[in-house]
């Protein structure tokens, strides 16, 4: 009998959807108290805010980049220490990804800087290193969504995983927080009944914690006053169990309070137990966001409206870790992520049309998910038009499933170009949560495909697919065919490598008809498998990017993400500067074998370096000079050297780092200068970006950076 539920990619898909929707749901009133929302709104029941796109979250980044402890693990078994590598490798140095809110004060912020002091995990969040204050936040349970949806149907599992991630940066309480809410989203995989889910939950934890007190006292209260509504059951906890009562910024306590009352009350409604967490107040956007995944999981994703819920989000899902291209993503991707991993360690095959999605095409805008849109977007040439997109089961190109575009009011011959973002700018978001920036996910070099259908009752229309260099000014088009009613085709185009470029939308264009029929001016079409292939080609001009204002602490170089360091913007290109170790990341971190240069002058101090393979903080290869010698190193949680010789350098003189890497094999060469090195390490880097790094109060100006794919 399978461990893994028949069902389970519906169910980790409406999961992590809730998980989503919750998170949108309580950011905007984040930190309020019940009060203040009842006065406000009354009964709030939608979203309280809207978003030219809802930027990051540290509730979703947490969750997914956490998770990769379990890809990147060293050993058979994760320990605590996979973990906290993942948080290390991934965060950025004290921006981004969550709240950095002091050593002592934050959470996580003392048990990052623990981790980077040599601290290892369980340790670097025990209450042991950081007291019970910091140990017990809510971080312990706001991260920990992936470890249940990754066990599904095993609350054992869950829990054992849990603990572990959740001890990285937190102790006590706020170890058994990640373990509550773990295993409620693993049991509800297989429980209907919310109270039978919880009850599970609270048995994995010990009955004579506080935790457990504060759950117990509030269902027994729902169990004994079944005359009081929930307003009754939070002012108890309120009186009993509120933030007067417990140390720190954002205790757990008062919080799983509020999440256990919700789902007490909302008797098993998706809709109606996140509205009520959501006006309790308190840390809003992780209580609800917790319960979003729970009730996700146990509600399907039918019971989450998509005009009311899901078109606000519309599939996306923005991350600000320190890698850019792995912060531009959509919810399928999350979905299929975990489930990848879920099939893995329970040693089952992946069931039917799942199997080459998971394994070849986790990036791909498939569809297979229902409701699912993909994050795409619509751009309109000429007058505007009354359009909509919606996920259907009437036709696939593959699969079971599309989208089906529709748009009326259309100009004979007007343009409509149904696309993929590959990059984002600061103007496309309303605030700067969590301080996102990116690479692009599509390259000069690579190809688009996608197929394209029209229904029975359409009319033909002319379509191309494309891709648009918005900066340059740049728009390449594939061929333009005719598709016929009751027909699918499958258009393509590679986009010429150039130098300077940026792609930042690759799709279809649809064209409307260029005579009036009887039915008006109207356009429908089905959209399926938008894929990406090839290899890059492509320079970036860092003399063309242009420095982002996003606030005060958020200011980034276009194309560029930063783990550490400062960096403006000079005449031939980007000055970068660090008084400890700066490295600044570009590309795709699924970049296999190719060849990089990099050219940039140093100013002033030792050292001056190219990285590639990026994988992360903590993970990559650098080529270049420290101390009077040309070097290639490999950062395994730390610099290491693989192969050096003398080679002094002058400041002020322009050099071009060159590298190619083919499978564990590197070379690297500069003035003339070649050393070959072979990783023969049981963890060799085999994918990753390219960047820059300077170190030591060292400074250079860097002009560009080529990379062909081969």
């Amino acid at each position: 009998m399978s461990k893994i539920p028949s069902n389970y990619m519906e169910q980790v898909y409406a999961g992590w959807l809730g998980k989503i929707v919750g998170i949108r749901l309580g950011a905007a009133v984040e930190g309020w108290e019940y009060q203040r929302i009842k006065e406000l709104f009354g009964e709030l029941t939608y979203y309280p805010a809207t978003y030219k796109r809802f930027a990051a979250d540290d509730d979703s980044n947490g969750p997914l980049y956490f998770l990769r402890g379990l890809e990147d693990r060293r050993g058979e078994v994760m320990t605590p220490q996979d973990v906290g590598e993942a948080l290390l490798n991934y965060a950025a140095y004290e921006h981004g990804f969550f709240w950095w809110g002091g050593y002592g004060v934050s959470t996580e912020h003392t048990s990052y800087l623990n981790l980077r002091r040599g601290i290892k995990a369980p340790d670097s969040g025990s209450i042991a290193t950081n007291g019970a204050a910091i140990a017990e936040q809510i971080g312990g349970q706001i991260f920990i969504d992936t470890w249940g949806l990754v066990a599904p149907g095993n609350p054992d599992l869950a829990a054992d995983l849990a603990a572990k991630a959740a001890s990285v940066t937190h102790g006590g309480n706020g170890v058994y927080g990640g373990v509550f809410v773990a295993t409620c989203i693993a049991a509800a995989f297989v429980e209907k009944d919310i109270r039978k889910v919880m009850e599970i939950a609270l048995s994995h934890i010990p009955g004579d914690c506080e935790y457990t007190r504060v759950a117990r006292a509030v269902l027994n209260f729902h169990d004994t006053k079944p005359e009081a509504s929930w307003r009754d059951c939070f002012q108890f906890l309120y009186d009993n169990f509120g933030y007067d009562r417990y140390p720190g910024v954002c205790h757990i306590i008062p919080n799983a309070g509020v999440m256990v009352l919700a789902m007490a009350y909302g008797n098993g409604d998706f809709e109606d137990t996140l509205n009520i967490c959501n006006m309790c107040g308190w840390d809003t956007d992780c209580n609800v966001g917790n319960v979003g995944t729970i009730m996700g999981v146990l509600c399907g994703i039918e019971a989450i409206d998509y005009q009311k819920w899901l078109r606000p989000i519309n599939d996306l899902c923005i991350r600000s870790g320190v890698l850019g291209d792995m912060n531009i993503v959509d919810v399928p991707y999350g979905a299929c992520y975990i489930a990848r991993l879920a099939y893995q360690m329970a040693g089952e095959e992946i069931p039917g049309k799942w199997k080459d999605i998971l394994e070849n095409r986790i990036h791909d805008c498939h569809f297979e998910f229902e409701k699912s849109t993909h994050a795409l977007e619509v751009r309109t040439v000429g007058r505007d038009n009354t359009w909509h997109f919606v996920n259907t089961d009437e036709s696939a190109y593959t699969g079971d499933r599309c989208l089906k575009f529709f748009a009326t009011r259309l100009e004979p011959g007007q343009e409509l170009y149904l696309h993929r973002r590959n990059y984002y700018w600061m103007k496309d978001f309303s605030d700067s949560r969590y301080d996102p920036c990116f690479s692009p996910i599509f390259y000069p070099g690579q190809t688009v495909e996608v197929a394209v259908g029209v229904p029975e009752y359409g009319d033909d229309i002319e379509v191309w697919a494309y891709a648009r260099d918005t900066r340059m000014g740049k728009d390449f088009t594939g061929e333009k065919v005719i598709i016929k009613r009751g027909e699918w085709q499958k258009l393509s185009l590679t986009v010429p490598g150039y130098e300077g470029g940026l792609v930042d939308e690759c799709g279809v264009c649809l064209v409307a008809p260029t005579e009036k029929r009887r039915k008006g001016f109207q356009l429908v079409a089905y959209i399926d498998d938008l894929h990406y292939s090839g290899q890059p080609d492509y320079t970036v001009e860092l003399k063309n990017e242009v420095k982002e204002y996003w606030t005060e602490r958020h200011q980034d170089i276009t194309q560029m993400t930063r783990m550490r360091g400062m960096a403006e913007m000079a005449e031939r290109g980007m000055r970068i500067a660090c008084e400890e170790e700066g490295e600044w990341y570009t590309g795709c971190h699924s970049w296999k074998d190719y060849d990089a240069s990099f050219t940039f002058t140093p100013e002033s101090g030792n050292e001056h370096l190219a990285l590639f393979r990026v994988q992360g903080a903590i993970r990559s290869y650098a080529a270049g000079f420290v101390d009077g010698k040309f070097v290639i190193q490999k950062n395994d949680n730390g610099y290491t050297t693989l192969a050096e010789t003398d080679c002094p350098i002058r400041m002020g003189e322009t050099l071009t780092v060159s590298v190619s890497v083919r499978g564990n094999k590197i070379e690297a060469r500069c003035a003339g200068i070649i050393l070959n090195v072979e990783d023969t390490s049981a963890r060799p880097y085999l994918e990753g970006e390219v960047g820059v790094a300077v170190r030591n109060q060292s400074t250079a100006v860097v002009e560009r950076i080529r990379v062909k794919g081969v």
